[in-house]
């Protein structure tokens, strides 16, 4: 059984202009997507910043989503490290935490054989009872899970499901094939929902979610249930908005986009910066066009 099925929200993580963590705004967040038909909560993700917090921030931001979530949805907790040993230890603390599974990142800058990143998924599953999904998003980390891995991964009991963020589709495809119907593929990119859902995936990863929570819902839910025109509609609607939320590096956009709908999203944290002024009337005009802000 999958985790979840539909779309899951990669969720920003609120800053306050001093660059604390705005936590009163993370449990309004989460309120928010819950109630707008979002069927998972991802924390402390590439969108939530999680690179720049402690491990104490990153447990407390954990902690606050099982807690106000409350198991109305599954809570997905980001856990990957390029360090075994150190997601090992990450891992076995949200556990602690009461997280339905976590998302598990390939290992970064030092990178990692296909042999070592089977090692390290492994290392990681038989050291905490707790189902993973595999995370491969080369353009952050320069390391692809390759089909082939993805099946011997898939052999274990805690692997259940990849976020699929290579913007491959035959790549997908070949996961697909190789791994069995059964096993959960989840979109990494926004939009690439409707092709990956159309070769058997279950849901979405989505940043889209975090401005257009109950929209991407939809779209997932309609093309599983065979509204698949409907389902069309919806992605080719959003493109544009999908198109602006990364025309700088994401969480950037994304929380330029809260930022205007009033919804105090605060800066990034270093490195990352606040969207470049020349951005700003693309994202708004495709918030109005959405009919997300008026």
């Amino acid at each position: 059984m999958a985790i979840f099925e539909g779309a899951g929200v990669a969720i920003v993580t609120p800053f306050l202009a001093n660059g604390g963590i705005n936590f009163g705004k993370l449990e309004e967040y989460i309120d928010f997507q819950i109630e707008n038909g979002t069927d998972a909560i991802i924390i402390c993700g590439t969108t939530g910043e999680a690179s720049t917090m402690t491990d104490d921030e990153h447990l407390e931001c954990i902690k606050v989503a099982v807690d106000r979530t409350n198991g109305r949805v599954p809570v997905i907790a980001g856990t990957g490290s390029n360090d075994t040993r150190h997601g090992i230890n990450l891992t076995k603390k949200a556990k602690a935490l009461g997280v339905n599974a976590t998302l598990q990142v390939t290992p970064y800058y030092n990178k990692a054989t296909q042999k070592g990143l089977i090692e390290h998924f492994t290392a990681i599953g038989r050291a905490v009872d707790l189902p993973m999904i595999l995370y491969s998003v080369p353009s952050r980390t320069g390391v692809t899970i390759m089909p082939q891995t993805v099946a011997h991964l898939s052999k274990y009991d805690f692997v259940q499901g990849i976020k699929e963020a290579t913007g491959n589709i035959s790549n997908v495809a070949e996961i697909a094939a190789l791994c069995g119907e059964e096993f959960p593929i989840y979109s990494g990119n926004d939009d690439q929902i409707i092709p990956i859902l159309s070769l058997g995936g279950k849901g979405v990863i989505s940043v889209l979610s975090n401005v257009a929570p109950r929209q991407t819902h939809d779209m997932v839910k309609l093309y599983l249930d065979g509204h698949h025109e409907e389902a069309l509609h919806i992605q080719l609607e959003f493109l544009p908005l999908i198109k602006a939320l990364f025309c700088e590096v994401n969480p950037i956009p994304v929380k330029a986009a809260l930022n205007l709908m009033g919804m105090e999203a605060g800066p990034c944290r270093l490195p990352l910066t606040t969207l470049e002024e020349h951005h700003i009337p693309l994202l708004k005009q495709a918030l109005i066009d959405t009919k997300i802000i008026g």
